[in-house]
């Protein structure tokens, strides 16, 4: 009789939600539907079949077994680190995004015979640590405060999320990405919870809907290049707005970053906190037979918590936001992994030119409609990038042009579009996107 594996017997694995390689749950994607073995399978054995032949005698890929739990643990932990340093210390890295760059190592190690494309570590990082990680970014989220402190920016944060869903129809009657197959307006869907809250969003909705790895990837990097040319314009739309007389900001500003160094028994606390509401939202789902994932009924448990206990809850984030990126970097370890070189680089380009009109037709709508309501530019601009970054690149560019009016208001506009981001993009998708 088998025996269970040391990750099997502390985490109970389910095969039926994970993040499999593109081609082992079955026809998700065009490339994989091959009888016998998947063409991104063959690809990736050609590949690793030429490197076999110029290792010593004896060596086997990949290096670092499925069943080396050790040896998985540590290159996904490292790759995220690596990720994580070359954002803070590198122009490529910088440019980017620690993720991207997270996503492109994890990819390497994978096609370069490193590491296997699917292990149990990996599992364990979808079923537990990436969960762990939303209530762990949520604990600022107290919608009440959201709405008594944004005024005009949440109404223009408001119009933004209608532009960017009116930009997600359009892209998506124009560029379809039938080459993605059923994933198509799977991605579509994710992108458009991206541009109303953040990358969290992006996540949950691939997750809940089932988004194949490579097309996961491949959208992460389609993405990171619209954002760049998306921040170059709005800053230069910007450029002739003047900064606002000086003035305090008081205490009011909710913590972004945790700094360095993190108070022990607060991180402890934060991380029971976050592993009660994943139970919570794991029950919730089962008792309501909810399919494809937890994480929208754990965002709803911990945004109701943040509402209703914000002084308690609001006090972990600092501790929290600092786990909750390092837990983020090793999912993106994982997807790109678990990834392939050839399909990402096959479905970028239909991705792209989707995420390109998607943000043009947000960019154009909200400046147009917002002028036609009486909003200012600079109330337009950072709500939209309240949208489109989230809440930390909002308060940058605010900090950056010196208004300090909007900074607050940008960081908890952006909060609220992470709040509610996730159930926008998986209802839209299921109920209108499935069906264009």
């Amino acid at each position: 009789m088998a025996t269970a594996t040391p990750t099997q017997a502390f985490f109970p694995l389910s095969s039926s939600r994970h993040l499999s390689s593109p081609c082992t749950a079955g026809a998700r994607s065009s490339s994989c539907n091959a009888t016998t073995i998947p063409l991104c399978h063959v690809s990736r054995r050609r590949r690793q079949a030429s490197l076999l032949r110029a290792l010593p005698h004896g060596v086997s890929l990949p290096l670092i077994a499925a069943s080396d739990h050790w040896g998985n643990w540590t290159v996904l932990l490292a790759t995220a680190a690596l990720g994580i340093w070359s954002e803070k210390n590198t122009r490529a890295g910088k440019a980017l995004s620690g993720a991207l760059v997270t996503v492109l190592l994890g990819l390497a190690a994978s096609t370069a015979g490193l590491v296997a494309a699917d292990a149990p570590a990996y599992r364990v990082v979808l079923d537990y640590l990436l969960p762990l990680a939303v209530p762990l970014l949520l604990f600022t989220a107290d919608l009440r405060r959201v709405l008594r402190s944004t005024g005009a920016l949440l109404l223009a944060f408001l119009l933004g999320s209608v532009a960017t869903t009116i930009g997600t129809v359009v892209a998506f009657l124009l560029v379809p990405m039938r080459s993605l197959g059923n994933d198509n307006w799977k991605i579509a869907a994710a992108l458009m919870s991206r541009h109303v809250g953040g990358a969290v969003n992006y996540v949950a909705v691939s997750e809940a809907l089932q988004v194949s790895p490579s097309v996961l990837a491949a959208g992460l990097a389609a993405d990171n290049v619209i954002c760049a040319l998306y921040f170059t314009t709005l800053f230069a739309l910007a450029a002739k707005i003047p900064a606002e007389t000086i003035q305090s900001i008081g205490d009011s500003e909710p913590a972004t970053a945790a700094g360095d160094k993190l108070p022990v028994l607060l991180s402890a606390t934060a991380l029971v906190v976050s592993f009660a509401i994943c139970k919570a939202g794991k029950y919730m789902t089962s008792l309501m037979g909810i399919q494809g994932g937890s994480l929208p009924c754990i965002t709803a448990v911990v945004v109701s918590l943040a509402t209703l206990f914000p002084s308690h809850i609001g006090k972990l984030a600092p501790s929290g936001e600092a786990l909750a990126v390092i837990l983020m970097q090793v999912f993106f370890a994982v997807v790109g992994a678990n990834g392939s070189i050839n399909n990402v680089i096959n479905t970028t380009p239909g991705i792209f030119a989707f995420a390109f009109v998607q943000i043009t037709v947000h960019l154009l709508l909200i400046m147009g409609a917002g002028k036609l309501l009486g909003f200012e530019d600079k109330l337009l601009l950072i709500a939209s990038n309240a949208n489109v970054g989230g809440p930390t690149t909002a308060c940058g560019m605010a900090t950056t042009k010196g208004w300090t009016s909007l900074m607050v208001p940008g960081i908890l506009a952006g909060i609220f579009g992470i709040a509610i981001a996730t159930f926008l993009g998986i209802a839209f998708g299921v109920f209108v996107l499935q069906h264009m």
